[in-house]
């Protein structure tokens, strides 16, 4: 059983997606001075940054750095002291950037931020507002506190699309998000009985440092010898150290572009009529099977032949049970392999299945962008990726490597992710599983392609202000 959640010193952003304010932007900081300018800029945005129990009407500020800007703040942060080789490695480390498939347009070379020719990230503040005049002055505000000599330089700002329920390929978003143990909607869902697959309750320390993960163990956390929190600001880890982890979480930040056009004219090409016309219903269809869900969000494997609006967030089903084979749902669709429910190994459908998928489940708080939102391209669509877990490895290294990225997932053949995955050196494979033939799709060109990307702790309150009052280290530069 997973002990009470500490709400009063989680970060708002982990137990809420502010679906309610839908204007934001993201200033990714770096330091331009000594530690002590850096930690009182972020000390004065401390105060400002929200709860897991208060529930902010108009605004919301929330605060992350890397690890490099960890010890730009004056903390020194090897593995021994808590943090994952991967989160101080950082994304762009060449073995992790294979790894993740970021090769080709998608190398870290080529991005507009946070690769290794580019200027340095330090900082991510995340700014949200209920309507974009709100946004402009809070933003103003911020500007005003952090953009100040001797504190920190603008890296790059990243606007955002005004919050909608559809991503740019016009797909509706942000069904499918875990129940976090510990949370009024967890334990609601465990009132009601249900146990379905898409319903199953996560524990807390797959998202959150201090508790206990899937695992029934505590993950690997920052813990810091009392003598480096002398004023006791931090909590005091069971296990013996001031506790910089507990309350904190992983925030990967990956930015997504979105080749609109590509994704419209392939469907169109595949689909064309034997007279050369175009047949939109097919188009819609070939999307929905890429991505498993129709447009307006129903699920194939509930509606394989047409969109039902009664269905639209539905969220409660598994895979092994109604079609094990594919053919509502295709083996290799988006959804399918971004969260495989009760579908895997060992004995799909069973309870040992569904626990190997709540091992690898993440938070998901992106933001789409549009033609505002980049800077580059006046056309320019996508995703800003955020996502929360505890394991980076695990959780978010583990989905795009072994699930999306991987040609042969679920026994397939050249068939990685339809959507996300790269295609490197060749364009890749989709295929719809049918009876007595299946429909192979070949040459799927790229749709997404990766502009930039860093991983964030995102500390708790406690060790925010620890972080920004304290002097830590030596604050060597």
């Amino acid at each position: 059983m997973t002990p009470p959640l500490e709400l009063d010193d989680i970060q708002g952003l982990v137990t809420r997606g502010y679906r309610t304010l839908a204007s934001a932007c993201f200033l990714v900081l770096a330091t331009a001075g000594p530690a002590p300018g850096a930690r009182a800029a972020l000390g004065r945005l401390a105060p400002r940054v929200p709860n897991s129990r208060s529930d902010p009407a108009d605004t919301a500020v929330h605060v992350a750095l890397t690890s490099d800007g960890l010890r730009r703040l004056g903390l020194d942060t090897p593995e021994r002291d808590g943090f994952p080789y991967e989160f101080v490695a950082g994304m762009t480390e060449p073995d992790r950037s294979r790894f993740l498939g970021d090769v080709g347009e998608s190398a870290p070379r080529h991005w507009r931020w946070g690769g290794p020719a580019g200027p340095p990230v330090h900082v991510l503040v995340m700014l949200y507002a209920r309507d974009g005049q709100r946004l402009r002055r809070l933003e103003a505000e911020i500007r005003r506190e952090v953009l100040v000599p001797g504190a920190f330089t603008e890296t790059v700002r990243l606007g955002t699309a005004e919050l909608t329920d559809q991503e740019p390929f016009g797909f509706r978003d942000g069904i499918s998000q875990p129940l976090v143990e510990g949370l009024p909607k967890a334990a609601a869902a465990a009132g009601d009985g249900d146990t379905e697959p898409g319903q199953q309750v996560v524990r807390a320390g797959e998202f959150l440092l201090g508790y206990p993960n899937e695992y029934g163990l505590l993950t690997d956390r920052p813990l810091l010898p009392p003598r480096r929190d002398p004023l006791g600001l931090l909590p005091r880890a069971p296990e013996g150290g001031a506790d910089l982890g507990r309350n904190g979480s992983y925030l990967v930040f990956r930015q997504l572009h979105q080749d609109v056009e590509a994704f419209r004219d392939y469907l169109e090409a595949e689909t064309r009529r034997p007279d050369g016309s175009s047949d939109p219903a097919a188009q819609e269809a070939l999307a929905a099977r890429m991505v498993g869900r129709w447009p307006g969000g129903a699920p194939l494997v509930r509606a394989p032949d047409h969109d039902d609006p009664a269905l639209a967030t539905d969220n409660g089903f598994g895979y092994h049970a109604t079609d094990p084979a594919g053919l509502r749902c295709p083996l290799g669709a988006h959804i399918r392999r971004a969260n495989p429910r009760d579908s895997l190994d060992p004995r799909p459908g069973s309870a040992d299945s569904v626990a190997v998928g709540r091992r690898h489940r993440l938070l998901r708080r992106g933001r789409p962008y549009g033609p505002d939102g980049t800077g580059d391209n006046p056309d320019a669509r996508g995703l800003h990726f955020l996502a929360l877990n505890a394991n980076i490895s695990r959780q978010f290294e583990f989905i795009q490597h072994t699930w999306l990225d991987n040609p042969n997932f679920n026994g397939l053949h050249d068939g990685p992710d339809p959507i996300v995955a790269p295609r490197q050196e060749r364009r890749a494979t989709f295929t719809e599983q049918g009876r007595p033939f299946r429909t192979r799709h070949a040459g799927l060109p790229q749709f997404v392609t990766v502009r930039g990307g860093a991983y964030f702790f995102l500390p708790g309150l406690k060790a925010l202000h620890y972080l920004c009052t304290a002097a830590p280290g030596d604050g060597r530069q």
